[in-house]
């Protein structure tokens, strides 16, 4: 089964810059859907962006413009580059990857915007 490890994350000051990323080892890479989530405490989790095999992304009205999706299917992995960050973008940043029988998350990486 395929296992995720996150990383970038840190403390960045508003309209600031971030690139998280997610490396995949132990499944098909390719054939999954991958998604970056955050969970703010107090607040459900939400997706941010995903990206299909394909390359196809969707994000979150909140982001858009701002965040980038991208994923090399050589190197499996999947990053995140957030630009003019805001402290409403303060979170803990999740990798998952979906496939049709499998829905795999990773630890997860803080990211907390402050002056």
């Amino acid at each position: 089964q395929v296992q995720l490890v996150e990383s970038g994350g840190g403390l960045v000051q508003p309209g600031g810059s971030l690139r998280l990323s997610c490396a995949a080892s132990g499944g098909i890479f390719r054939i999954y859907n991958m998604g970056w989530y955050r969970q703010a405490p107090g607040k459900q989790r939400e997706l941010v962006a995903r990206i299909t095999p394909g390359g196809s992304t969707n994000y979150a009205d909140s982001v858009k413009g701002r965040f980038t999706i991208s994923r090399d299917n050589e190197k499996n992995t999947v990053h995140l580059q957030m630009n003019s960050l805001k402290p409403e973008d303060t979170a803990i940043y999740l990798c998952n990857a979906q496939s049709v029988t499998r829905n795999v998350w990773g630890q997860g990486t803080q990211v907390t915007v402050s002056s």
